[in-house]
């Protein structure tokens, strides 16, 4: 079985955020409980699909990319969520996403 590894603020060694741009965040239901197991998907400007992960057990997610505008989807047995965003350069960017039905 293959799982994903935790994606949480936690980066790996040799990550330079002064110079490479970082989406992170954790998909959580209404409640605020993280939704494990969830896909979160990365689409760019125009809608289109191109990259996704599955979140965490701890619902944590995290994509390398470019500035710019992005989306990021997640869709889970719980429901799903979306939130657009516009980094702005290098760094970590945090966005939640909250799922429901």
């Amino acid at each position: 079985m293959c799982a994903a590894p935790k994606q949480g603020q936690k980066l790996p060694a040799g990550v330079d955020v002064e110079k490479e741009t970082v989406l992170t965040g954790q998909v959580t239901d209404a409640s605020g409980s993280a939704v494990a197991g969830a896909f979160v998907r990365l689409l760019d400007s125009t809608g289109e699909f191109t990259a996704e992960v599955v979140a965490s057990p701890t619902g944590d997610f995290r994509f390398f990319a470019a500035p710019g505008t992005w989306t990021i989807r997640a869709l889970s047995s719980v429901g799903n969520g979306e939130q657009t965003i516009n980094p702005d350069g290098p760094g970590v960017h945090e966005h939640d996403i909250t799922v429901s039905k």
